[in-house]
């Protein structure tokens, strides 16, 4: 049986390469996931143990929580002599930073915004800077000069001695370029750029003279870590903490590894998916050439072969499939690895040298997935084949369908069906996360419950088309719909492929365009500034890029938006510090009662859901505490006289106060961004204005409304063309799937597609007759995804509305349309194959073929 299962896969080459091919793509894309993570983790591992070379303790200053921002107390110059006195210290090195914009030759960012970063320079007892090696020039030595990152400098054009324009939260400066040098930090090596100022400039740019936010600390030759930390301790102010360089470098080795978790989770889940889908092709795939081998196998049955040993042939022989499978999938897997970590590249973000690191347990995982796959998917048929009688060889091959088995997979798949609806309407009823638990299980009842129904659905569905294919397509349009049916079980699992991915693809769409759509109307109603700006990192503005705003030519008002925590009858709460006057004019506020030019008065404003919330309403007066930089020992309460409430606006706080009644309280006032107006409202010519205005500042942003829609809905829409992207493999999967089934459904009927042509169906009708047939199935599984995955979709929504002001469902029609089209596009390039393969059939041949 052995040898015989053997030369049957040899003997079915052909009729096997769909299932090779579907088993290979979901194996390379296991093998990939796991060999690009490992790779990933291992090389910034390495890395980051790299930047603990020089380090035993590192220092960080104390800390405190303001506006739900972290912010550093700072450790003093006389704490960093302190610890350089501590025993086993080599040398303590300060260290400050925070974001740095650097500008290219056209004033343009160089590299990515979140990876925009400054530093100090701190020369040792040997006149250098321990974390840096200078490949050009020296390290920053005053205020006036910095030093960039060698990929930094490549970009901009710089040489030595050039004027390099650099912005923090302020004004740009211009400093001359001292040196070039390349480092192991995160911030370069992921595709941002590091600027080194001078020591002393970087305190005043970030904190203030003399403070530092860390310390690092190097050891003596032979000094004990664990000693030198205990030193430290001893000398550190109340807050700051401090920690030895095999524990930091322990916790960001468990960072890693939970960041490429999350990355591996993700992308092995849509590899699940695609072998999920391959399951029905491979189960198709052998069903059919069980159904082929009727004699074959009842001739085996005949002279003495066991059920058993039929059906271990064919698990064997899907065993046999699906070891080379996998082992051809493992070798594109490490490609497609090597292709994600350039693809990572192309993104800016760059990633560490190191090789490919291929563990055991991608290889025995890519091996045990590819072949337990196919097995299971291949048990079905295996089971069917071993039923079959001795006497069948006698007869025909080709048995009637057992009427008692499809009534009962017809009654599971209605209670699996039902069941998973109840679920998903209940979880939709309940809402938020314990809703989307029982939507998710519904969901995945619902589908399988589908999928089991799916032949006794192709009947009446196709039937739908019936009007279509008989009116426009004649005789070839009703071979190609009766052909269609003719075999509910096969139609049924090739329709089933694309039924899984369309569902995927429809349920993410809709929820993706809803919501998408209710944070574009959300940004378009609220706002009716022309611009807003913002900076590049999305970090506090200078209050000197408001005064500047304001002097620009064709300004009408303008806004900050400057968060503000007061603590209102007791409770700290969230506000909006604004400018009276400009607010209205840049923000849509419609006042339910009082006046939002009340704020000028020192009054306050407050939203319409927060007044309900807490029973406040216009006139009521409020005891207000505030606190100098958060400091509770400076807390001063004051009576504020509620001026107004207004409307819901999801761009702004729902406690507005004025920009003057906190300014003697915020020395360095948190602005999260700038709403201007304009006369003639978005130009370009308007634009260029603000961008001088703020000096050409790389690390601001001058946005319009576009630009706002984009930078609030474009994460969501890069999102969904992440996931299409994904789930393509899936449908690839279900296109094989397609091909598979018309190719064998060819080869089955020769016999039927010789008669038919010697009855005068010429080669073009037998064509358009395969092509139709591959455009129904495609279709029918479309629709049936296309149906179930929009009904999902608006479940998900219900658990989530709640949570997104002016969620409201919207169906995309457009792109529903555009799945069917691509559904039926799917199908004529599926059936080109088994197409042209019907057509070349030897008339003669093939009405002798048995």
């Amino acid at each position: 049986m052995f040898r015989t299962a053997l030369r049957n896969v040899l003997a079915h080459k052909a009729r096997l390469l769909m299932t090779v091919l579907a088993v290979m793509l979901g194996v390379a894309f296991v093998s990939g996931t796991l060999v690009f993570t490992d790779t990933l983790g291992n090389a910034f591992n390495k890395q980051s143990a790299k930047s603990f070379d020089n380090v035993a303790v590192a220092v960080t200053s104390p800390s405190r929580e303001d506006g739900g921002e972290t912010v550093r107390g700072g450790l003093s110059d006389a704490t960093l002599k302190r610890i350089d006195a501590v025993d086993g210290v080599a040398e303590a090195t300060g260290r400050v930073g925070g974001f740095a914009a650097v500008a290219d030759q056209d004033g343009k960012l160089i590299g990515s915004d979140w990876g925009a970063k400054g530093s100090n320079y701190f020369p040792g007892t040997d006149g250098e800077d321990a974390a840096y090696d200078f490949v050009q020039g020296t390290g920053p030595a005053k205020a006036g000069q910095i030093a960039l990152d060698k990929e930094s400098a490549r970009k901009g054009e710089y040489t030595i001695g050039d004027t390099v324009r650099v912005a923090t939260n302020g004004p740009v400066r211009e400093y001359t370029l001292s040196g070039v040098f390349t480092t192991d930090d995160g911030a370069v090596t992921t595709g941002g750029s590091l600027v080194l100022f001078d020591t002393a400039e970087a305190q005043k740019l970030y904190l203030q003279p003399g403070v530092f936010d860390g310390i690092t600390v190097a050891g003596a030759a032979g000094a004990d870590q664990e000693k030198i930390l205990a030193g430290v301790e001893k000398v550190l102010p109340k807050g700051a903490d401090a920690k030895t360089a095999q524990v930091l470098a322990d916790e960001q080795a468990e960072m890693i590894e939970r960041e490429m978790s999350g990355m591996s989770q993700m992308l092995l889940g849509f590899a699940a998916i695609a072998l999920f889908v391959g399951i029905f092709l491979i189960a198709n795939t052998f069903s059919m050439l069980v159904a082929q081998r009727t004699k074959e196998l009842a001739l085996l049955r005949a002279v003495g072969a066991s059920r058993s040993q039929v059906r271990r042939s064919v698990i064997l022989e899907a065993a046999v499939v699906g070891t080379v499978a996998s082992a051809i999938g493992f070798v594109l897997g490490l490609g497609l690895a090597t292709a994600l970590r350039s693809g990572l590249g192309s993104f800016g973000v760059e990633i560490p040298n190191g090789p490919l690191i291929i563990s055991s347990a991608a290889v025995l995982a890519a091996l045990a997935v590819g072949v337990l796959i196919t097995v299971v998917a291949a048990y079905l048929p295996a089971r069917r084949a071993a039923k079959i009688a001795p006497v069948a060889a006698m007869g025909s091959a080709h048995l009637p369908e057992n009427t008692k088995s499809l009534v009962i997979r017809n009654s599971i798949g209605a209670v699996l069906t039902l069941a998973g609806l109840v679920a998903v309407l209940a979880g939709a009823a309940a809402g938020a996360s314990d809703g989307r638990m029982m939507i998710g299980l519904g969901a995945f009842l619902a589908l399988i419950g589908v999928i089991v129904l799916i032949p006794l659905l192709s009947r009446p569905v196709i039937a739908l088309l019936r009007p279509v294919l008989d009116k426009l397509f004649g005789v070839s349009g009703k071979l190609a719909r009766q052909n269609a049916v003719r075999n509910p079980r096969r139609t049924g699992a090739t329709a089933s492929a694309l039924a899984i991915g369309l569902t995927l693809v429809t349920g993410l769409t809709v929820i993706g365009v809803t919501v998408g759509q209710a944070i574009d109307k959300a940004t378009t109603e609220n706002i009716r500034a022309d611009y807003m700006v913002m900076m590049a990192n999305n970090g506090p503005l200078d209050r000197s890029a408001v005064t500047a705003l304001e002097k620009a030519p064709g300004v009408t008002a303008v806004s900050p938006a400057q968060m503000a925590d007061l603590k209102i009858e007791g409770s700290m709460e969230a506000a909006a510090a604004v400018t009276p006057g400009a607010i209205e004019k840049v923000a849509a506020l419609k006042t339910v009662s009082g006046s939002i030019g009340s704020l000028a008065d020192g009054r306050i404003a407050i939203s319409e859901e927060t007044a309900e919330d807490k029973g406040w309403k216009t006139g009521d007066v409020l005891p207000v505490t505030f606190e100098k930089d958060g400091d509770a020992r400076t807390a001063e309460t004051k009576k504020l006289t509620v001026g107004a409430v207004y409307e819901n606006n999801e761009m702004l706080s729902s406690i507005l106060v004025s920009t003057d009644l906190v300014a003697p309280y915020e020395s360095k006032p948190y602005i999260q961004n700038i709403l201007v107006a304009m006369d003639g409202g978005e130009t370009s010519a308007n634009e260029q204005a603000l961008v001088d205005a703020l000096g050409n500042n790389p690390g601001m942003n001058v946005m319009g409304k576009q630009d706002i829609r984009d930078m609030f809905g474009g994460m969501i829409n890069t999102m969904l063309n992440i996931m299409y992207g994904l789930l393509a493999m899936a449908l690839i999967i279900a296109v094989l799937g397609v091909v598979n089934t018309l190719a064998m459904s060819v080869f089955e009927r020769q016999r039927e597609i010789g008669m038919l042509r010697a009855i005068g169906l010429d080669r073009g009708k037998v064509k358009r007759m395969i092509r139709l047939e591959a455009v129904v199935i495609s279709l029918f599984g479309a629709t049936i995804g296309i149906a179930l995955g929009s009904f999902l979709g608006w479940a998900i929504g219900e658990t989530i509305k709640s949570e997104i002001p002016g969620y409201a469902l919207v169906i995309p029609w457009d792109r529903i349309g555009i799945f069917l089209l691509l559904a039926g596009v799917v199908g004529v390039l599926a059936s080109l194959w088994p197409a042209r393969s019907a057509a070349r059939l030897n008339m003669l041949t093939a009405i002798k073929t048995e």
